[in-house]
């Protein structure tokens, strides 16, 4: 439940500013697709009865929280991005609606089903917990940490963590599998931020250190030896009108 509540605070920067700046969309739509194909999951039409209730009601919260956040996004987007994110939307929204179809007229053993559509479920969890890469991604080439949320990063590892565990005392290999995956994203995620948080104020220290050293020098220096000698010798007159003080507005 933290995981999927973790961007709370980016959307608010998003609607603060009112603008989406570097963020993307992509883990959160990858999350949406996650929970829907897990909120399925967890009915009595694919799991054994209420086995799975837990993993019902969390990833249909889920649900909620992704479809929100991407409104926002949407919103606040350009045109641009506003295209790319409604067509990845609607193409997860297809696969998550073929999932069903399939698995409530085309499969009728109960088995089958589980697999089929923890198979699926298998490899949106993946997904999603691997879309933040993206962010890494920016983060080693910006070398900043400015859009990549350490909170986010916590969760993931955290929540995948505790649902790697419910899925082994469950014997679930379809909910372990993917978060042991998560686990080692998140870990990798929190390494890249830990390495690179310390050179986000770099470029602000090299900057003021450039300022320092503008200040120290001199204005006739900074303007250049003609001002410099104007200042100095204001009654030269100059056989060239180029140079003359009295065109230069000297005298």
């Amino acid at each position: 439940m933290l995981l999927y509540a973790a961007p709370i605070l980016t959307f608010k920067r998003v609607i603060k500013k009112a603008s989406v700046e570097e963020y993307s969309c992509i883990p959160y739509i990858l999350a949406l697709f996650s929970c829907l194909t897990y909120s399925w999951y967890g009915f009595p039409a694919v799991s054994y009865g209420w086995e799975n209730l837990t993993v019902c009601t969390i990833s249909s919260l889920g649900v909620l929280f992704e479809s929100t956040f991407i409104s926002i996004y949407v919103w606040f987007a350009p045109r641009g991005k506003k295209k790319q994110v409604m067509l990845m939307a609607s193409l997860i929204l297809a696969v998550f609606g073929m999932t069903v179809f399939f698995s409530s007229f085309l499969i009728h053993n109960h088995h089958i089903r589980k697999v089929f559509v923890g198979s699926i479920g298998l490899v949106s969890s993946i997904s999603m917990y691997g879309s933040p890469l993206v962010a890494t991604k920016q983060v080693i080439r910006t070398k900043s940490v400015e859009f990549m949320p350490v909170y986010l990063s916590l969760f993931t590892f955290l929540t995948s963590l505790t649902w790697m565990a419910y899925g082994v005392l469950g014997r679930d290999p379809f909910i372990a599998a993917p978060n042991c995956i998560g686990s080692i994203m998140g870990i990798l995620q929190l390494v890249v931020y830990c390495i690179y948080s310390k050179c986000k104020e770099a470029p602000k220290v090299l900057h003021d250190i450039d300022q320092a050293n503008v200040k120290k020098v001199p204005k006739s220096q900074a303007c250049g030896p003609h001002v410099h000698k104007l200042e100095h010798h204001e009654n030269w007159s100059y056989t060239t009108p180029k140079y003359s003080p009295r065109r230069a507005g000297v005298v």
